[in-house]
């Protein structure tokens, strides 16, 4: 199966073309400004890159956000013109869970984007991808409590077994798109430090 994957929801327009679980090329352009000018040729470009035609391609897979609204709009309207001329299938993916497919661990990952005016979108993930509770949107420190609750109920339901402390050292969390800038040291540090996070354990990258 070829697959056509594309990108418009931050400042980097980005498109990729895989066969299988296998990447055949990539091509970013980091111009929030110019998505609906650039994304098309970007497109025609990979394609021609790598011989491929558009009518070979058997699913366009574009990010559907959370992101900045005007680049999910100018993907989602190109994904939609290209599968309705085309007759090929579409799949909608998180920016959330997308962030969280970057990471192997075995624990939890949380997906954070800036969302500006120190808000942000969360997403909280298992060790096969799956989303634990839903979407967030909100303050930082409202988030961070969030993440408190949701990653301990998760664990005394799953892993009654192991304690408190070792609980938490499977926890990871991945900070991404600008969010870290909100953070003071001591709002880093507050999150998990009533479950006594062993010391040497990075919580934030």
């Amino acid at each position: 199966m070829k697959i056509l994957a594309i990108d418009t929801s931050s400042n980097i327009c980005s498109v990729c073309l895989l066969e299988d679980n296998e990447l055949i090329s990539t091509l970013e352009i980091k111009d929030e400004k110019t998505h609906s000018e650039k994304l098309m040729p970007l497109v025609q470009k990979l394609l021609t890159t790598a011989n491929t035609p558009l009518n070979e391609i058997n699913l366009i897979a574009c990010d559907k956000g959370p992101g900045s609204f005007t680049g999910i709009r100018i993907g989602i309207s190109a994904v939609k013109a290209m599968a309705e001329v085309h007759k090929l299938d579409v799949i909608g993916v998180s920016s959330l869970q997308s962030l969280a497919y970057n990471e192997i661990f075995d624990g939890i990952t949380c997906s954070l984007i800036d969302a500006r005016n120190n808000q942000v979108y969360c997403g909280i993930f298992d060790d096969n991808h799956n989303k634990l509770g839903e979407y967030m949107a909100d303050d930082i420190l409202v988030i961070l409590n969030q993440i408190n609750s949701l990653i301990f109920n998760e664990y005394v339901e799953h892993s009654k077994n192991i304690n408190p402390v070792s609980r938490v050292a499977r926890v990871e969390i991945g900070v991404v798109r600008g969010t870290r800038k909100y953070l003071s040291q001591r709002e880093r540090s507050m999150s998990f430090t009533h479950y006594k996070k062993p010391p040497s354990y990075p919580i934030y990258r």
